[in-house]
């Protein structure tokens, strides 16, 4: 069936010289609207392949070389004779695995790029780890070694060095904060161990998070897999916007989701792994969590934006003034939007500068200087854990929660420090909200309503209180094996 015509006849009060002045003003406006959309926007190219030869000199193959020892178990049990004993002996022989179980030397394939003429070249750390050998093979065939200059494993970023007569071809980081949605990118690299390949697509998505603390991927539609980790996805410039380091598949082949780290993470891991060989991350010493819409009802906030302090350890921000209870809304003058936008900013900051924060407290703000320090160093320091045992039999049933008293006999039954205050969890209503909330037997709760309460009376109180003000949650801080968090719980 043909779609119905429909004629639309339109009356021109202006006549055929108002006509023409229209028609002139139309084709200006059209030329500048067009020249403006020229400006901000890029068509589809005819053809990627002078990009292409562009950037091929840069891209680099890696390949890598460890002794591995020999498994502890043998391989899978054939019966002497059987058609497949000859296939499983050189199976196990191309996998490192002789009938001797002796060390065998294994290889890995990835991708790289050279950022620098005198032979910096970065790539991810999985793809170089626990290699004691590394090659370099470059676009035109040309083979060097390469030593390990520093690795990030918390960005999967690692830095090497090729020492070459001549300068070598390289690529310019780009911005990839720059980057939109549906943006055409270009990745190349050594899928599957084929030799230099390219591949086109677009930028599916912004800010992805996959499972580190420091994550800002660029998901893209262009074919990345295995041997690509560690090459570049760059823009239609030329300039490196990510660093191709994961896929998303059933399969372990792509289906069109891959991950490229953000160049603007990787820049500032590179420059550091250069000037010192490790990172060096701000450090501010506090836990956090997100400002979720109950706990913002609960704590009488007008946006579930920043991010809310659970616990200040011995560091910065204990020797600055910053409690447990505060909301971190600014950071460095920039508003802060959630916890990894706060983890991100910190660990960008100056180490040993002072740099002021903003935190919410008691309904009001305050600006507290913080001096930063060592993320690494603060790491490498033990913190103290509270072992988890079962609690005594309660006293009360509070919000679906059976609850005592801290006393001297919970304390030495659960490992609590001798200092330790409020209630103890003891059993909690399957059918109850704190139970969807994730609390469970053990469970201590040192603060309702951003006040410590020692007795179950005062927990009562909290609850009276916040439903006279009109609250329908209360805010309570939990912890549970020394690691604390905030929940808000209905009270209606």
């Amino acid at each position: 069936m043909q779609p119905k015509a429909i004629s639309i006849q339109r009356t021109n009060p202006l006549g055929a010289r108002g006509r023409s002045i229209l028609l002139a003003l139309g084709l200006g406006l059209a030329m500048t609207l067009a020249q403006a959309q020229g400006a901000f926007a890029r068509g589809a190219p005819e053809s990627f392949a002078d990009l292409a030869d562009q950037i091929s000199p840069s891209v680099v193959n890696i390949t890598t070389s460890a002794l591995v020892s020999a498994p502890a178990q043998g391989g899978p049990m054939v019966p002497e004779g059987s058609p497949f004993e000859d296939f499983f002996r050189d199976f196990m022989d191309r996998n490192g695995q002789g009938p001797d179980n002796a060390p065998r030397r294994s290889e890995a394939l990835g991708s790289g790029f050279v950022i620098s003429e005198d032979g910096y070249i970065v790539t991810n750390n999985h793809v170089i780890e626990n290699a004691d050998e590394i090659e370099i093979e470059f676009f035109s065939g040309k083979r060097l070694d390469a030593k390990l200059v520093g690795t990030d494993p918390k960005t999967d970023i690692a830095l090497l060095k090729v020492e070459s007569p001549e300068p070598l071809p390289f690529v310019q980081f780009g911005n990839s904060d720059l980057m939109r949605v549906g943006d055409w990118v270009v990745a190349m690299g050594n899928p599957l161990g084929q030799g230099f390949s390219v591949s086109a697509g677009i930028v599916s998505a912004r800010n992805r998070a996959l499972s580190g603390t420091y994550d800002d991927y660029i998901q893209t539609d262009a074919a990345i897999n295995r041997g690509n980790s560690g090459g570049p996805l760059f823009n239609l410039d030329g300039q490196v916007i990510g660093v191709n380091t994961a896929i998303l598949s059933p399969n372990g082949g792509s289906i069109g989701i891959g991950f490229s780290m953000a160049s603007n993470v990787v820049t500032k891991v590179v420059d550091q792994l250069k000037q010192f060989g490790e990172t060096r991350r701000g450090w501010l010493g506090v836990r956090i969590q997100d400002v979720t819409p109950d706990v913002a009802e609960a704590m009488g906030l007008a946006e579930a934006k920043g991010a809310l302090v659970t616990d200040v350890p011995d560091g910065p921000a204990k020797d600055a003034g910053i409690a447990a209870g505060d909301v971190i809304t600014t950071f460095a003058g920039q508003p802060v939007a959630d916890t990894r936008d706060l983890t991100r900013r910190v660990a960008d900051a100056p180490i040993g500068e002072a740099v002021p924060v903003v935190v919410l407290r008691d309904g009001k703000t305050q600006t507290i200087p913080v001096t930063l320090g060592r993320r690494e160093e603060a790491e490498n320091t033990p913190t103290p854990a509270v072992a988890d045992a079962p609690a005594e039999p309660a006293e009360a049933e509070i919000l679906g929660l059976t609850l005592s008293p801290v006393t001297d006999e919970l304390k030495q039954s659960m490992g609590l420090p001798a200092d330790a205050e409020g209630l103890v969890v003891s059993k909690v209503d399957v059918a109850a909200e704190a139970y969807a909330k994730g609390l469970r037997e053990g469970d201590l709760i040192t603060e309702a309503g951003q006040q410590k309460i020692l007795r179950l009376q005062d927990l009562q109180d909290r609850i009276t209180e916040a439903k006279d003000a009109g609250r329908k949650s209360i805010l309570l801080l939990v912890r549970r094996g020394g690691d604390p968090r905030f929940v808000a719980l209905g009270i209606e």
